[in-house]
Order: structure tokens, then C-alpha cells, then sequence
């Protein structure tokens, strides 16, 4: 007897990127300070991540901190940067013990002296780990990104070591931040805005998109399973028609 068929698994996405909004509004709602809201979705990063392993996605990229958060008030960016390094110091050996390799992304300059010592401490402790590859954006964005990459390139083309008629796509991907990910299949965002927020800007050129109302610290491990599956359904063209 011929044994029934099984339906094929879905596919997931290979790089899902998720910018994490509305630790504040969440906190908010709840009459708390608004870091507390920024504690409670730290919390949810470890599910996602472990979600993310669960179901075959190879690339996890957050965003945590912009180039224009600056913006906020002194007293809640002072707690962030707090709240940084407490992450790393309290999730870096579950990280490694999870194989689970972190790298991060952004402008370091204006980061304080500790905090990018213990990000580049946690690269080094995970950088033989082959799960989840989790690329943490802080001091980010994507204009920054490409203004920077754009003034390597233009030093390199000076020193004479880039010629610029070779210059294409491929080339300046090399000098991004991101040179060592592949291009997001999915970005998905939270809280019920509908814009990209100067995230991965070059990278997410054909990134599908999946904006939800649920604010950060309530958005479940399920939820992002259920999204990252979903992906499998949607046809990616890339330009192309669809066959006839």
C-alpha cells in the first residue's frame, strides 16, 4: 500500500529583519516609564531568536537603536545604552550556548568606550557559532550606512585601490555594514506604523513587508513564527512577470 502523501513544510524566509517599535507606547498604556517598556521588549528578543532557529530562519536582524534616537530625551537614552549592556552581559553565554552568533551594525563612534568593548567581546565569544546568525543594529541608519560606505569607497578610489569603472552593485554591497548578510527576504515591523524608519534601505530593495498593530513586548514567539511561514505564499518577482 502506498503510504498518503505529505504536504511539504513551508519554507521560511532565509533573513527576516525586524524593527522593533512600540516599547514606549507600550509601557505608556500602563502608566510606566517608558524604559520599562524598552526592558519588557529585550525580553522578547530571546523567543524571537529562538523562533527564528525553530523554524530554519538562518539570518535574524533587530533594530535597537537609530542614528535619530538621539532625538529622545537624555534620561531615556542614558537607559538604553544601560539597558545594552546589561543584555550583553546577562545573555552572552546563553548566546553562545545556543550557537546562536551576534555581530552588530551602525556607526560605534558615538557609542561610550564600555559598551562597544563588550560588543566587540561578544562577537569574539560567538564568532564560531554556526545557528541563528543575530545582527543587532545600534546607532543605525540607513542613510548613515550608505553615507559612509559611500566615503570608504570614495578613499579607496583615492588610494588607488578601486577603480571606479568596476563599481557596481556587488561593489558597494561590500562596503555597507550588512557586507556579510544576505539582502532581507522579509522586514517586519510592529506597533501599526506603516514606514521603513531609514532601516536597510540598499538591502531591503526587494524585502517583502509585514507591518502589524502589536506593539513589541506582546509580540510572541507564534506571531513571528506565523508571519515568517506565511512568507512561503508570497510570489517574489523581482521585475519578472508572472508566467503565463
Amino acid at each position: 500500500m502506498t503510504e498518503p502523501s505529505r504536504a511539504a513544510s513551508p519554507a521560511p524566509p532565509r533573513h527576516v529583519a525586524v524593527i522593533m517599535d512600540g516599547n514606549g507606547r507600550w509601557a505608556q498604556l500602563r502608566g510606566r516609564p517608558r524604559i520599562l517598556g524598552h526592558h519588557a521588549g529585550a525580553r522578547r528578543v530571546r523567543e524571537v531568536v529562538r523562533a527564528a532557529d525553530g523554524i530554519g530562519v538562518k539570518y535574524l536582524t533587530i533594530f535597537a537603536f537609530s542614528t535619530e534616537n538621539w532625538k529622545r530625551t537624555q534620561s531615556e537614552v542614558a537607559g538604553l545604552m544601560s539597558l545594552f549592556r546589561r543584555y550583553i552581559q546577562r545573555e552572552a553565554r546563553n548566546l553562545r550556548d545556543e550557537d546562536v552568533r551576534v555581530r552588530f551594525i551602525g556607526d560605534r563612534v558615538r557609542l561610550d568606550e564600555r559598551l562597544v568593548r563588550m560588543m566587540d567581546e561578544l562577537e569574539l565569544l560567538t564568532a564560531d557559532c554556526r545557528g541563528v546568525n543575530l545582527t543587532i543594529a545600534i546607532n543605525y541608519g540607513g542613510r548613515d550606512e550608505v553615507t559612509r560606505a559611500t566615503r570608504r569607497m570614495a578613499h579607496d578610489v583615492r588610494a588607488g585601490k578601486l577603480d571606479p569603472r568596476s563599481v557596481d552593485d556587488e561593489t558597494f554591497t561590500g562596503y555597507l555594514d550588512t557586507w556579510f548578510l544576505p539582502d532581507p527576504d522579509l522586514v517586519i515591523r510592529t506597533s501599526g506604523e506603516a514606514r521603513i524608519s531609514n532601516f536597510l534601505l540598499w538591502q531591503s530593495a526587494y524585502a517583502e513587508y509585514e507591518f502589524v498593530e502589536t506593539l513589541w513586548p506582546d509580540f510572541t514567539a507564534a506571531d513571528f513564527e506565523r508571519i515568517a511561514l506565511s512568507y512561503a505564499s508570497r510570489e517574489r518577482r523581482f521585475g519578472r512577470v508572472p508566467a503565463a
